[in-house]
């Protein structure tokens, strides 16, 4: 059966929705074509926001969530991460920068703010990356300020799967879940197969 997001994002917007938030998914972006470093042989191709979530009744950074997902299996090492970003150093078979374009180059950072904008009227968010494991100090990722720079002075923040999981499930109900993410986390918690700490 195949499933419209990948399951990290899934998972997102079950969380997100636990808290009270409306969710979107998968919203395209890209560099405007009159951008002055706009190369169409680079730039054609959208990048994508994978989750966004919007509350009603919060009024401050966290009225807007906006989520970038990584699935990696080996999880993320923030210090890692940024090491190769700034020597320009490859991952993953990529330059390491292309999976954070946002965070990294400015034509991007101006699309992503533009398409956050036109979709939930506010330029306030707080920016999460939502990650499989963590491995090392996620400071080191949070309090770089040339990332929230690039995306207008937004908090910078990452979540682990874990978390996400621990919280959902400790809200979950007997009541029918609303999402397919959702049942089976009710149907562990049901075989008594909750998220422990280690």
């Amino acid at each position: 059966m195949a499933t419209k997001e990948d399951i990290l994002e899934q998972v997102v917007g079950e969380y997100l929705i636990h808290k009270g938030y409306f969710v979107r998914h998968n919203l395209k972006f890209l560099p405007r074509k009159d951008h002055p470093d706009f190369d169409s042989k680079f730039d054609s191709n959208h990048s994508d926001i994978d989750v966004i979530g919007y509350h009603p009744l919060i009024e401050d950074k966290r009225k807007v969530i906006v989520v970038s997902c990584k699935s990696w299996q080996n999880g993320f090492s923030p210090a890692s991460e940024l090491d190769a970003i700034l020597k320009n150093k490859k991952l993953r078979g990529r330059e390491a920068w292309k999976a954070f374009r946002e965070l990294t180059v400015s034509k991007w950072s101006e699309a992503f703010l533009k398409a956050i904008k036109d979709t939930t009227g506010t330029d306030r968010f707080t920016y999460v990356i939502a990650v499989t494991k963590l491995s090392g100090d996620k400071a080191v990722w949070e309090c770089h300020e040339p990332f929230r720079q690039a995306i207008g002075g937004s908090p910078v923040t990452i979540l682990t799967l874990r978390e996400m999981v621990t919280e959902i499930q400790s809200e979950l109900t007997t009541t029918m879940a609303a999402t397919e993410i959702g049942r089976i986390l009710q149907l562990f918690a049901a075989a008594d197969m909750k998220v422990r700490d280690e």
